[in-house]
This record gives structure tokens, C-alpha cells and sequence, in this order.
């Protein structure tokens, strides 16, 4: 992909979602970093139903370590994995209040030691709470990485955030992996993707296979 191409990638998913932005409600850098963790796996709308409740139970690492972990788990009994994420809440609380003073720490290399917080979770709270340039590879991100060609089909998810980070100016990282996040859940589905109808149609590999996919069985359909 050359350097044109990306732009004009960049610029239509930015015409296209110019206001994409985290859909996980949250009101601090510490509200963030458990909606992430909770929703991996998990919808961002399940997480928001949720976390209504759970946040005005829990304001602090305190809180959450003032209850039996088994009340916990019952809190968010409905997101996937609740057992193993209520466990990671309980051990990250303790770090923070040990080791941050009850904090969210800022430093990427620092989140990623908190228990149930990868890179991918790490990104997405260091861009959204603390302004800090990064993008963050979900799902979404992937697929669409991929279609678009800004990344191989076989390429890990660590590769596919390098590649972006070459591709996209650094000072648009964060905003690009909202829009691309966007771009992946409202348009260009896992199923279904909005080809005939893509702005983007002319350079998407995927695309362009869907869409002759689609002639040819209208074209046997037709002489049949």
C-alpha cells in the first residue's frame, strides 16, 4: 500500500465516522480500565448495562476489595468470563492500592503488568484517559486492517499495530483506532459487510471478492 492509498483511506473512514470515539462509559482512568477488561469478549453495550450498576456500587480499588469476591462475580454475572474477570478485578485493586496508590498508572509498560490488562486494553486506556498516541487492535480493527490491506491476512495481532503505526501519523493514532472500530462495527461487518454500498469498494481486496462472488451467482441464477 502506498502512501496515497492510505491516505485516502484514512481521510473516507474520517468523512465517514468523524466522530467515533470509546462507546464504554466512564468518568476516569480507573472506570475505563475495568469497562476494557470486562469486555473482552463482550459487547460494549453488555459492558454499559453492567458497569450503570457497578459503578455506582464501586468507586474505588477499596471498594472492590470490601466485598467477598463471590459478590463481585454475582455483580456482573451476565459478561462472559465474569468468574476469571472478577478475580482480575480483585488482583489488580490490590496492586493499584500496593504498588499506585490507588491509581491507574499512565505508563504503558506498567499497565500491561496489571493482572487481566493486555496490550490491547493497555492502548486503549493510556489514548482514551491519559492523551497519549496509541492504537489499539480489536476485533474490528483487525478485520478491517486486513480487508483494507494494511496488514496480511496471516499477520498477528501485534503486526497488524505495527503496520498501522507505519501507516497512520502518529498524531492520528488514537483517533484512527475509533474510527476504524466504527468503521468495523457499523459498516464493514464481520458478516455482511456494506460492500455495495462501500465508499472504499475500489481498494478493499475483500470487497472487490464479495462483489464478484455475488455477480457470478446472480449470473448462474440467471441462466439457470
Amino acid at each position: 500500500m502506498n502512501a496515497a492509498t492510505a491516505r485516502h483511506i484514512l481521510d473516507t473512514i474520517g468523512t465517514m465516522f468523524p466522530d467515533a470515539h470509546c462507546e464504554l462509559n466512564h468518568d476516569n482512568a480507573f472506570e475505563l480500565t475495568i469497562a476494557v477488561l470486562l469486555s473482552a469478549q463482550c459487547s460494549d453495550q453488555m459492558v454499559n448495562k453492567v458497569t450503570a450498576d457497578l459503578f455506582q456500587k464501586y468507586k474505588s480499588p477499596e471498594d472492590y476489595l470490601a466485598v467477598p469476591l463471590e459478590e463481585l462475580e454475582q455483580d456482573i454475572r451476565r459478561i462472559g468470563l465474569y468468574r476469571n474477570k472478577a478475580k482480575h478485578i480483585h488482583n489488580l485493586c490490590r496492586i493499584l492500592i500496593d504498588q499506585y496508590g490507588g491509581e491507574i498508572p499512565s505508563e504503558h509498560d506498567q499497565l500491561v503488568k496489571l493482572p487481566g490488562v493486555g496490550r490491547k486494553t493497555a492502548n486503549v486506556v493510556v489514548s482514551t484517559a491519559f492523551d497519549v498516541p496509541a492504537i489499539a487492535v480489536d476485533t474490528h480493527v483487525e478485520r478491517v486492517s486486513k480487508r483494507l490491506g494494511f496488514a496480511g491476512w496471516d499477520d498477528s495481532v501485534l503486526e497488524v499495530e505495527k503496520k498501522l503505526m507505519k501507516r497512520v501519523p502518529r498524531d492520528e493514532w488514537s483517533v484512527t483506532h475509533h474510527r476504524l472500530i466504527f468503521f468495523g462495527r457499523y459498516h464493514c461487518k464481520a458478516q455482511n459487510p456494506q460492500c455495495q454500498v462501500c465508499p472504499l469498494l475500489d481498494v478493499c481486496r475483500e470487497g472487490k471478492k464479495r462483489m464478484k462472488t455475488s455477480l457470478i451467482r446472480k449470473d448462474k441464477k440467471r441462466r439457470a
